[in-house]
């Protein structure tokens, strides 16, 4: 049995129109927004107020370290001063008996530690205090310049009249040339048997460059208003007269050491040809020619000869004000006129 036909009379059917499935719309993508104009100019202002604010505390900073440093420096000038002048007050007055001791160390000379402005001082100071039975020069000084030697000995010489008191030289290393000037103002002077003592004489030296500006091809060219102006000028030719004049000057000033010396030591010393030569001598031997008293030291002097055996030193000494100066040097004085300088105002 057939099947029975199904297909439609009039041919071929289409199968019905099924609509395709609705499309998933794509997720839209923001558009970035545009910058603001408005927005911009607050934050670059912001930016610049920071940076102008950080310069300014910085500036702030630095003038705050300038000022600390400035005021630094005037206060150490002024505790300077003020020690300065502290410590160079009255001496103090001892009233127990002692002996007084003056050092004379070093060079004599005007700048040094054996000025005559400097042992003067001190020498007073032990003439006056009651309590000193005698005043020792401990001497270790190769000499120097005779004019501060010749001050120190007239000194010691009308102090002694005025006080009535006596004075010893002690000599340790060395007491020669000027040292010794001021030596023979002392009632008596105590050696070491190994101590230097003497080179009584004066002395002048230099140096001539005339061959080797020759040989060098350099011509002197001096102008002078007066004969002798250039008077042993190192770059020209020695002047027979000129020389026979400073010698002539070497010799009076050396005939004035000479008398001190004969005034100071009286008959005790034995003159010979070579006493005032600038001969120098040890101990022992300077004894033997008078030129000292004997063998000893401070505490021999202070103990069998002065009868007091307490030691009081009189002898300037470097104050704070002075050791800051010697180490710092002119940066201090420099420091202090740049800080007063740009000291700010105050308005």
């Amino acid at each position: 049995m057939s099947s029975p036909d199904t297909t439609p009379p009039g041919g071929p059917v289409e199968p019905p129109f099924e609509p395709p499935p609705p499309a998933v719309p794509a997720p839209a993508v923001a558009a970035a927004p545009s910058p603001a104009p408005a927005a911009a100019k607050p934050a670059l202002e912001s930016s610049l107020e920071r940076v102008a604010m950080e310069v300014l505390r910085q500036q702030r900073s630095e003038r705050r370290w300038r000022v600390f440093f400035r005021l630094a420096w005037l206060g150490l000038v002024a505790v300077v001063l003020w020690l300065s002048f502290f410590q160079r007050g009255s001496a103090p007055t001892h009233s127990t008996p002692h002996t007084a001791l003056v050092e004379v160390r070093g060079e004599i000379a005007v700048d040094s530690e054996a000025s005559a402005e400097r042992l003067v001082s001190a020498i007073k100071s032990a003439f006056e205090d009651p309590g000193a039975q005698a005043v020792v020069l401990r001497i270790n000084s190769p000499g120097g310049s005779p004019v501060q030697s010749g001050i120190v000995n007239d000194e010691i010489r009308r102090l002694k009249a005025k006080h009535n008191k006596k004075v010893y030289a002690v000599v340790e290393e060395v007491c020669a040339s000027g040292a010794y000037y001021i030596a023979a103002a002392a009632d008596e002077i105590y050696v070491d048997k190994a101590s230097i003592v003497g080179s009584i004489g004066v002395l002048m030296d230099g140096f001539g460059f005339t061959g080797a500006m020759e040989k060098l091809g350099v011509e002197r060219r001096l102008l002078t208003a007066g004969s002798n102006k250039a008077m042993l000028d190192p770059f020209s030719p020695a002047n027979p007269q000129q020389t026979a004049m400073a010698q002539a000057m070497l010799d009076q000033i050396h005939q004035q050491f000479i008398t001190v010396v004969k005034q100071g030591r009286g008959e005790r010393l034995k003159e010979t040809p070579d006493t005032f030569s600038g001969l120098f001598w040890n101990g022992e031997e300077a004894v033997k020619l008078g030129l000292a008293d004997g063998l000893g030291n401070l505490d021999f002097v202070a103990r069998e000869v002065v009868k007091a055996e307490e030691v009081i030193d009189y002898t300037p000494q470097e104050n704070v004000a002075e050791r800051l100066a010697k180490r710092f040097g002119a940066s201090i004085g420099a420091g202090a006129v740049k800080a007063l300088r740009e000291m700010p105002v105050v308005k």
